[in-house]
């Protein structure tokens, strides 16, 4: 019999209201090699492959509660970030006496799937079973299969017994608690996956890689997505209890990533990121420092309070760890030239005056230099036949959804097909991936006329880790037919034919014998740099083009500071000849307006003398920043002390303050902060630290530095880590272990 634990906090989950709590450290990690290293998946389940986990999906105790910085934000709004001040957000029922995170239930109902009866050797409801594999004298070894449509949770386990003495019923018993989880392996699973070596990589890989940049200057880092880590699966749970998610609706994975779109985020319901794109990150950290997702899951279960400040990635690297941990496929997905349509238009509108100068005032829709979400894998029996499959769900707040901030799951078939009217709000991310950036002029009496259609601007490259590697691979295919063709076009219109301007496309211009190219040379913060537009005239005629250029700073969301240099060319233009046009710009020009991502935007306006041609074209570039070099020093190996040393250059000509690193790897080393002070003006500093690893296999160390005056620096190395002396591992065939796990669990169609 198992009894689901969990009340549904509903609307009572952002109550002001808290129970006395006796706060209780954090234990470190057990540094013990572990016997059977068999992944948990393939312990449970005999009718699946295998599968992953260790001892450190147990349960996480409370620590003490936690305080700090609220500002709730989205980056929707131009210019600014987060609102309000103080604590951040109301608790609800972060953690209770026991100090383990759960929120108690005490009225588990059959018909809500909390009570299951399993009688033994008769089978039971909805594919549960029972029966008996082994019984010697007083003792009889039982086998119970989970239903594949169980509902995901913590479940308490007993066995009552009856016999002609009469009936007896075992008490709960703590150390008999289940975890119930999705199961990839099974094929009658909603999240079944055919591919062994996708499941290795989108289920069981705890580390990966996140892509920013600009599509012609793409940046990585490595992200630890920890989802076998101490404490993270009850942090997951955690979440989809503070949401009041109805347990009917847990067994659905559906509409379990679509909870979690939603909590991810901490506007509507207290979730677990803090959203700021404001800049100042002062009560809090910057969304940039962060390299992992376990510290931040586990401050949220701690203290029940948001987690102040993430951007983007940081929640789509949430998302991974928290689908993945409950056994859905998910991966974190790049979308270069990101489109942010704020009117249902599903196109990108960009307003000009009469001199082809941007009126900010009334540019809304924005183009985000990068934008990341997630991709998860499940079957969508509420939508027709062949949307199956991948499906994005994107946790970052950027528009309401029924009323809240989630986004998804949309099914990536129907994204590509411009089938907008198909749920969840598909037509957001359409925009996102494939709209067309349409250039307004005003005209002398007051309305604006369509002078340019940018094509090929929007969804230029959608790019997720590979498979098995490092490598980057582009995914942009299956979300988009080729650029230019009948199929991607026929998309374009028929989504265009349901938004807010559907007769866009009915009043454009033509006549094109002059182009536009920007090129960036490969510009490093703390240095000078040149931009080059050059000019091609494609027609048999001399072209004069009156040419404008205006450059400015602006955050990776596309919303720009003041133009801090422009330029005014008149350019001469023999047929089939091309010119170069050369914008030198001092690092003492652009140093006192650099913002977040060291990116600027050149806008690039102007038209032809003898044809009236229009030129308009935006292009977004960012500078380099350094990478820190880590250097494992000596041999690791499980339960024994390692050394790391970390080497980083200050690239500027300034003193950096406030220097923070930051230290993580599943299997190497918990979340670590280190305050540096300052780093002088191209000062090169050594750090060594050390960690103990306590699980063998390939793993990686990731770290980070922030300052108010450097970030996005990061580095990272592989550690093959060795056994200890007598202990025993397993190594799946990518090089990651896992350990033997004291914590009972059962992937659904799994014995």
């Amino acid at each position: 019999m198992t009894d689901g634990t969990r009340s549904d906090v509903g609307r009572w989950g952002g109550s002001s209201w808290q129970p006395s709590v006796t706060p209780s450290p954090e234990p470190e990690p057990d540094t013990r090699s572990r016997g059977s290293g068999r992944s948990f998946w393939a312990r449970c389940c005999s009718c699946c492959s295998c599968r992953g986990a260790d001892d450190d999906w147990g349960p996480e105790p409370a620590g003490p509660r936690g305080s700090g910085s609220r500002g709730s934000g989205r980056p929707g709004s131009r210019g600014s970030g987060s609102r309000g001040s103080g604590r951040p957000g109301s608790r609800g029922s972060g953690v209770n006496g026991a100090g383990d995170g759960v929120i108690r239930g005490t009225n588990p109902e059959i018909g809500k799937g909390t009570h299951v009866i399993i009688p033994v050797g008769k089978g039971g409801s909805g594919g549960w079973k029972a029966q008996v594999i082994k019984s010697d004298g007083q003792h009889v070894d039982l086998k119970v299969h989970v239903s594949s449509n169980a509902i995901v949770g913590k479940f308490r386990f007993t066995v009552r017994t009856r016999t002609d003495a009469g009936e007896f019923q075992m008490p709960f018993d703590p150390q008999n608690e289940i975890y119930i989880l999705f199961n990839p392996w099974c094929p009658d699973d909603p999240v079944y996956v055919d591919h062994e070596d996708w499941r290795q990589e989108y289920v069981l890989n705890e580390s990966g890689r996140i892509y920013y940049g600009t599509e012609a200057q793409i940046g990585e880092r490595t992200w630890n997505y920890g989802q076998f880590d101490h404490g993270v699966l009850d942090a997951c749970l955690y979440i989809l209890d503070r949401r009041g998610m109805p347990y009917a609706g847990r067994g659905d994975p559906v509409s379990v990533s679509r909870v979690i779109s939603a909590m991810v985020n901490s506007l509507d319901d207290n979730g677990v990121l803090i959203g700021n794109w404001s800049g100042d990150y002062s009560r809090g950290t910057n969304p940039s420092a962060w390299v992992g997702s376990v510290e931040i899951l586990l401050s949220y279960l701690r203290t029940g309070y948001s987690v102040p400040y993430g951007q983007c990635w940081v929640f789509a690297g949430v998302t991974t760890t928290v689908l993945r941990c409950l056994g859905i496929a998910t991966r974190t997905v790049t979308n270069y030239n990101s489109a942010h349509d704020t009117d249902t238009s599903l196109t990108m509108d960009i307003y000009f005056d009469e001199n082809m100068k941007p009126l900010e005032h009334l540019n809304h829709d924005s183009v985000w230099n990068f934008h990341v979400w997630n991709d998860c894998w499940m079957k969508r029996p509420d939508l027709p036949s062949g949307f199956d499959g991948w499906q994005v769900v994107d946790a970052t707040p950027q528009e309401t959804s029924s009323g809240i901030f989630c986004c998804g799951p949309c099914s990536v078939e129907s994204i590509k097909n411009g089938l907008v009217y198909m749920k969840y709000d598909t037509p957001f991310i359409f925009a996102e991936v494939n709209s067309d950036k349409v250039y307004w002029q005003r005209q002398d009496d007051g309305s604006f006329k369509i002078v340019y259609v940018e094509e090929k601007a929007i969804g230029t490259l959608i790019c997720t880790k590979a498979i098995g590697s490092n490598m980057r691979e582009d995914v942009t295919h299956i979300y988009k037919h080729p650029e230019g063709s009948d199929a991607e076009r026929k998309a374009v219109e028929t989504a265009a034919a349901h938004g807010s301007k559907p007769n866009v496309y009915a009043t454009r211009d033509s006549a094109e014998d002059v182009s536009v190219q920007v090129e960036t040379q490969d510009a490093v913060m703390g240095q000078d740099l040149v931009v080059n537009v050059v000019l091609t005239n494609r027609g048999r005629s001399q072209r004069t083009v009156k040419l404008h250029l205006y450059l400015s700073v602006t955050f990776y969301t596309g919303v720009t500071g003041p133009v801090f240099k422009d330029s005014k060319k008149e350019v001469a233009l023999s047929p089939g000849s091309s010119e170069s046009v050369a914008l030198p710009v001092a690092y003492s020009e652009y140093r006192p307006h650099l913002v977040d991502q060291g990116a600027m935007l050149l806008n690039v306006s102007g038209h032809v003398k003898e044809n009236g041609q229009v030129l308009a074209k935006q292009h977004t570039f960012r500078l380099r920043t350094p990478d820190l070099s880590l250097t494992v020093l000596g041999a690791a190996v499980v339960g024994q002390e390692t050394e790391v040393q970390i080497i980083f250059r200050n690239p500027l000509p300034v003193t950096l303050t406030k220097v923070v690193f930051r230290l993580e790897g599943s299997g190497l080393q918990r979340p670590k902060v280190l305050n540096v002070g300052d780093i002088g003006g191209n000062e090169t500093v050594t750090l060594r630290q050390t960690f103990v690893p306590v699980r063998a296999g390939r793993r990686q160390l990731i770290a980070s530095l922030d300052s108010p005056q450097l970030s996005q620096v990061h580095g990272v190395i592989e550690v093959d880590v060795a056994p200890a002396s007598g202990g025993g591992f397993s190594s799946n065939g990518r090089g990651s272990s896992h350990s033997g796990e004291n914590v009972p669990m059962a992937p659904r169609g799994g014995a």
